[in-house]
């Protein structure tokens, strides 16, 4: 899909988001591949990398490898002020922005609900997010659109966070 400017609905996000609800079903596991694709194809043609991390989901799920086989899962948030404060499990070693770049495709709102980008910053182990537009945040999301291109969040393992959203 197209590039989205601006913070939005996103049909693909919402399909994501279902992909990530069924972790809640025991012996399963999922592969984040959102920056293997292209954005006119949903088969993307780097089909080793993805058979890598399922792989690794295999090794850790069923053989019971002490690896770690996921990217960043949003566990919860918590409002401090003006920014929220994102806990994250599988961060491994740590978390990183993959591209050396600032964290990049994380929106904020009040409780209207209406969307802005954000600025986020790692700290240890969380991710911290605001802008000066949303004075009284309520909600984050993450990669929250069809295409997102600037989905820079990753452990050290490399592996990337999963897109989310705090306002369901």
């Amino acid at each position: 899909m197209d590039y989205q400017y601006l913070p939005g609905e996103s049909n693909w996000a919402s399909m994501r988001e279902a992909q990530l609800k069924t972790l809640s079903v025991p012996h399963t596991a999922m592969a984040v591949a959102i920056d293997l694709g292209e954005w006119n194809d949903i088969h993307p043609d780097n089909k080793k990398d993805v058979g890598e991390r399922l792989a690794q989901t295999a090794l850790n799920l069923v053989y019971h490898e002490n690896i770690v086989a996921s990217g960043p899962l949003f566990q919860s948030a918590t409002i401090q002020g003006n920014k929220i404060n994102l806990s994250f499990t599988n961060v491994g070693s740590g978390l990183q922005a993959i591209d050396g770049e600032p964290l990049g495709d994380f929106a904020i709102a009040g409780s209207d609900k209406k969307f802005v980008w954000a600025q986020a910053r790692i700290e240890g182990d969380k991710v911290v997010v605001w802008s000066d537009e949303v004075p009284n945040p309520q909600y984050v999301r993450y990669a929250w659109a069809d295409n997102p291109v600037h989905a820079n969040l990753y452990n050290k393992e490399g592996l990337p966070a999963s897109p989310f959203r705090t306002d369901q």
